[in-house]
């Protein structure tokens, strides 16, 4: 053992260094699953853009045609960046956030993610309402179990976004 670690094991003897953990790697201590919850409601409201555009038939004009194409290209890039975005912010809590204790206590954890990963997936690959439903539905969980994780609980609470679903937010009270 070099010299400095041997002096850094003693000096921590005598004041112990609190472990931390941060999704950033500096580590800051900052981890909310918003983010995650939030792109599964844009992808959902995606798909459902994407159905209601009125395609174009043989009397469409070249210019009905190219705004058609152009909405719907739209929708399909932003439904798969938000399903990408999902996915990324649940690996975050996955690597960074979520510890051994946290798995023993909520057994499901692993599965949940997988689950994520697979629908978010299947999402991008699909305009099927119920996967991104799926989807929600696991990030909400997860959601759930970060809360909980922290000793607060959640609350979902109906959002406001157009999809219709809730949101899952951490107890004030």
């Amino acid at each position: 053992m070099s010299t400095i670690f041997y002096l850094l094991e003693k000096l921590n003897k005598i004041i112990p260094i609190e472990k931390t953990y941060a999704h950033c790697d500096i580590p800051c201590g900052i981890y909310d699953p918003h983010d995650a919850q939030v792109s599964a409601h844009t992808v959902i409201r995606m798909i459902d853009l994407i159905k209601d555009l009125k395609a174009p038939t043989t009397e469409s004009t070249a210019h009905e045609i190219e705004e058609y194409n152009n909405k719907l290209n739209r929708c399909i890039l932003e439904k798969e960046k938000h399903a990408e975005w999902c996915k990324h912010q649940v690996r975050i809590l996955w690597g960074d956030y979520f510890k051994d204790d946290h798995v023993k206590n909520f057994p499901e954890l692993h599965d949940l993610v997988w689950k994520v990963m697979q629908s978010g997936s299947k999402a991008k690959q699909s305009v099927d309402r119920g996967v991104a439903e799926e989807l929600l539905c696991n990030v909400q969980r997860i959601a759930e179990i970060f809360w909980e994780t922290k000793g607060v609980g959640s609350i979902k609470i109906k959002s406001f976004y157009p999809t219709g679903s809730d949101m899952v937010y951490p107890k004030t009270s």
